[in-house]
């Protein structure tokens, strides 16, 4: 049998397409990801943009929140990004407490953002 990963793939959006005027505007909501096995794709777009914004991954044990901390991708941290470009990062499962956000610093806004995770469930 073939294992076809990108059918097998889950896929949530972490923040919808947005104009961001702010950094509290460019913050997704906490997303589940106990099922991920492996690493961990954020995808960050950033469309029309005034001046930069650098994205932060965060992860926490709830969807509250709780012990919310910062994650160092594999491949380090953001550059600033710039109008009309996607950047990824992928940070192993291991590294993260259940749940995922992405946090957009905007410098400059507004930004027209948006973010998603991808990642392959445990197979049981």
């Amino acid at each position: 049998m073939f294992n076809n990963e990108a059918q097998a793939a889950s896929s949530k959006l972490l923040l919808s397409p947005v104009s961001a005027a702010n950094t509290a505007a460019a913050t997704s909501g906490w997303v589940s990801v106990a099922d991920a096995e492996g690493d961990v794709m954020f995808v960050n777009q950033v469309g029309a943009l005034t001046g930069s914004i650098t994205w932060t991954i965060e992860t926490a044990s709830d969807g509250s929140g709780t012990g919310a901390a910062a994650v160092t991708p594999n491949e380090g941290a953001y550059a600033a990004g710039a109008a009309t470009q996607i950047q990824k990062r992928t940070v192993n499962k291991n590294n993260l407490k259940g749940y995922v956000r992405c946090v957009g610093t905007i410098v400059t806004g507004p930004a027209v953002v948006a973010a998603s995770v991808h990642y392959g469930p445990k197979i049981v």
